[in-house]
């Protein structure tokens, strides 16, 4: 089992429940983490070999672009779009931190994480 993963991957946008949170925006990291048997011979150094994490990020980007209002939605369509593009991927871990929500007092962030694991 190969795992791969990016870990604070950061973006501004635009999700958020209230209104104001989705003309202001604020930052949020992102952390990936992908579990899956190899597609072919590690030994090759081929990159078809894996998954690329560049990828991983390219996917989370474009996601960050659509506002939502919950970030379990956002999360769940990140995950839904590496399913979609790697059908053989075991596992998908993904957490989005909103960093410095707006609340009455200092929070360093809030969270959400959603873990899929393909059926057997």
């Amino acid at each position: 089992m190969i795992t791969v993963a990016l870990h604070g991957a950061e973006f501004f946008a635009k999700h958020g429940f209230y209104p104001e949170e989705q003309v202001l925006g604020c930052k949020f990291a992102v952390d990936i983490s992908v579990d899956f048997m190899p597609l072919g011979n590690l030994n090759k150094d081929n990159l078809s070999n894996t998954v690329n994490y560049e990828q991983l990020y390219d996917i989370t980007f474009r996601e960050m672009q659509r506002p939502r209002k919950l970030i379990e939605t956002l999360a769940q369509a990140i995950i839904d779009e590496i399913k979609k593009q790697h059908p053989y991927i075991e596992t998908i871990a993904v957490t989005i931190k909103k960093l410095n929500p707006p609340l009455k007092g200092r929070v360093a962030n809030s969270s959400v994480s959603i873990t899929y694991t393909k059926p057997l």
